[in-house]
């Protein structure tokens, strides 16, 4: 069976019933895949992920969290010997996307102050409900943030950003500097859960309450480096002036779970967040500067910007100079804009699909393009002769090439695509999504994306476009 099928078996254990759509959705940082399944009275998200032991550790972790009245996803269903589960549905809007709908011309509104207001109520009750009786023997790929997590992480961005970028640096000097960094931050108080990537993407806003996910990660840790992830993260940019009171929000909440020095809290607080800021460009440099994935590398500019504000702000009590001096290189150095600056190539991507398995997911993040529905046009796939047959087929073509309702579709959806892309050219966008959908994906959509696909490469040479038959993949 394949992915799709075997998640579409847990709705029908779960539920009763089989569901009508499975989509799937935009892919995130990660390689696991999630769909959306539906029904005309039920909705779940499904998960498929090869890793075995991750796979566990979420599952035993949202069980733990739900018990401790955390709010989570609740896990329907699993079948971990296929790497699939079912999960609560808990929306499309993030705290990212919640923000970015709710901004007020960059100022802090009331609505945004709430919702991080609940968040943060949330982050304290996992970093201390969420550890307590937590059986950490499921935690992967380590059981606490713990040295070697730590050097993996400053080797993360040593590797994957300070190489790729190209700085200059004095190899031992700066291993020297991360041991240093290192043992510092292992003298804090560590026996707390800690999420590993309590960011905006991970944190679902479903019937005005902020739920987490993705903390699959999570290990034994310090309170610090959550709230460090929360407050200095890259998308969210948030203003200094907020970040502040949220700190101060956070340090009287955590003292209703916990009593917590705030000194002791303060000392190491800095640190936590240059060591967060660091796995997150080594994330950046990984996925965009070595995958060339763009939504990664508009995360440098922002994270740069935050690195400029604590070289000024943030007091680390330890000599660490090499670690220092490629910190001022990245904030002063001109060339670390040539990183994120790139040929701004218009792609358009054309793509055939079946509306009963939903519209393609627009992997580039653009949001952006059109969706024609070739349901009208008369069916070839009524007939015996076609019905094995794809609309790359020449009896297919011949049959659509004669039907009238086909040629004045194509002439009026053509001067459309034209004027995006003449658009698009003019204003340096990049991505321009065209799909054509027919009931199974097979003969209408097929023909009319392969039309479209050949006009626009031989009319617009300058730009990249390609093609995409989605259910002729499938059946492959």
């Amino acid at each position: 069976m394949n992915t799709e099928s075997l998640l579409q078996q847990l709705f029908k254990e779960y539920f009763g019933h089989l569901p009508e759509i499975t989509e799937a959705l935009p892919p995130s940082g990660s390689y696991r895949r999630y769909y959306r399944l539906k029904s005309s009275s039920n909705t779940a998200i499904g998960a498929y992920n090869e890793d075995l032991k991750e796979n566990i550790a979420f599952v035993e972790y949202s069980k733990h969290f739900k018990s401790k009245a955390i709010h989570v996803p609740k896990v329907y269903k699993q079948d971990l010997d296929h790497h699939v589960y079912l999960l609560e549905d808990l929306g499309d809007t993030s705290l990212l996307q919640f923000i970015q709908s709710n901004s007020d011309e960059e100022k802090i509104n009331d609505s945004i102050r709430n919702v991080y207001k609940k968040t943060i109520d949330e982050l304290c009750k996992v970093q201390v409900l969420g550890y307590q009786q937590l059986d950490f023997s499921v935690a992967y790929p380590r059981k606490e943030f713990d040295k070697q997590s730590m050097m993996w992480d400053l080797n993360y961005f040593k590797y994957y950003f300070l190489k790729l970028a190209k700085v200059p640096f004095n190899e031992q000097e700066l291993e020297d500097d991360f041991e240093t960094f290192s043992n510092f931050l292992l003298e804090a108080d560590r026996n707390y859960f800690m999420f590993r990537d309590f960011q905006s993407r991970n944190i679902m806003i479903h019937e005005n309450k902020p739920y987490l996910i993705d903390y699959q990660g999570g290990r034994k840790g310090a309170l610090q480096y959550d709230l460090a992830s929360l407050l200095f993260e890259a998308k969210t940019a948030l203003p200094e002036a907020f970040r502040n009171e949220l700190k101060d929000i956070y340090l009287q909440e955590i003292n209703r779970y916990t009593k917590v020095d705030h000194v002791e809290f303060n000392k190491y607080f800095g640190g936590f967040v240059m060591i967060r800021l660091m796995q997150a460009m080594g994330a950046y440099g990984f996925r965009g500067l070595y995958e060339k994935k763009e939504l990664f590398l508009q995360s440098i500019p922002p994270a740069i910007e935050h690195l400029k504000w604590l070289i000024k702000n943030i007091e680390i009590p330890l000599s660490i100079p090499q670690l220092r001096k490629v910190w001022e290189y990245l904030a002063s150095e001109p060339s670390i804009k040539d990183l994120y600056i790139q040929k701004k190539q218009l792609k358009v991507g054309i793509n055939s699909f079946s509306f009963r398995r939903g519209v393609p997911v627009d992997e580039s993040n653009n949001g952006g393009g059109y969706v024609f529905d070739c349901r009208a046009i008369h069916n070839p796939g009524r007939y015996e002769q076609y019905k094995k047959l794809t609309g790359k087929d020449k009896e297919v073509i011949d049959f659509l090439d004669n039907e009238p309702e086909m040629e004045f579709f194509l002439q009026h959806i053509t001067p459309l695509c034209c004027m995006s892309i003449e658009n698009y050219l003019k204003r340096g966008f990049t991505n321009l999504m065209i799909n054509f959908g027919c009931t199974g994906g097979q003969h209408r959509s097929v023909y009319a994306a392969e039309t479209i696909f050949r006009k626009l490469k031989n009319q617009y040479p300058q730009i990249e476009v390609s093609i995409r038959h989605r259910e002729q993949e499938l059946i492959k």
